[in-house]
């Protein structure tokens, strides 16, 4: 596996871009798998840490049980949102996805993202991810990111 190129947060465009990502991707929740793939997406928007999207065909779908949360981006259109249950613990919210994005995001059509602070361990390649700042957005925190990334207290609107 070799090292993830540096990336500045701030040289990522708006509107976001969706571009494949050649790396592993993995989440993981009591021990237990709950995505791994080799055929994920990932938007990247200005000051965001990207977020990552894993078909549904990858993912214990068994331990995604959907909620009545939903929320709308201006880019993707409106979201549904999953709790993750496995062996007695419920993580709210965890996950969502686009079940009907609009046409630049088609491609990732009901594949899912994973909140990385609510969920033990995700991993891009040989990296484990950090959470974006914030309770908001929901991108992965690698240490090959450069720049301010958005989230934190007083940056949720810049």
């Amino acid at each position: 596996m070799t090292a993830l190129p540096v990336e500045c947060v701030q040289d990522y465009p708006r509107p976001p871009a969706l571009e494949p990502v050649a790396e592993r991707l993995r989440v993981i929740v009591g021990g237990i798998p709950i995505a791994d793939t080799e055929a994920g997406f990932r938007v990247l928007e200005t000051h965001h840490a990207p977020t990552y999207y894993i078909p549904p065909s990858d993912c214990l779908m068994s331990a995604l049980v959907p909620t009545s949360r939903e929320t709308y981006c201006e880019w993707k259109g409106r979201a549904a949102y999953f709790d993750i249950v496995v062996n007695g613990r419920r993580l709210r919210n965890a996950a969502w996805c686009y079940p009907a994005p609009t046409a630049r995001f088609a491609a990732i059509r009901d594949y899912l993202s994973f909140y990385a602070g609510s969920v033990d361990e995700a991993w891009v390649g040989a990296m484990r991810v950090r959470p974006q700042p914030g309770d908001f957005y929901g991108g992965w925190v690698t240490p090959n990111l450069t720049g301010q990334i958005k989230g934190a207290p007083g940056t949720r609107h810049w």
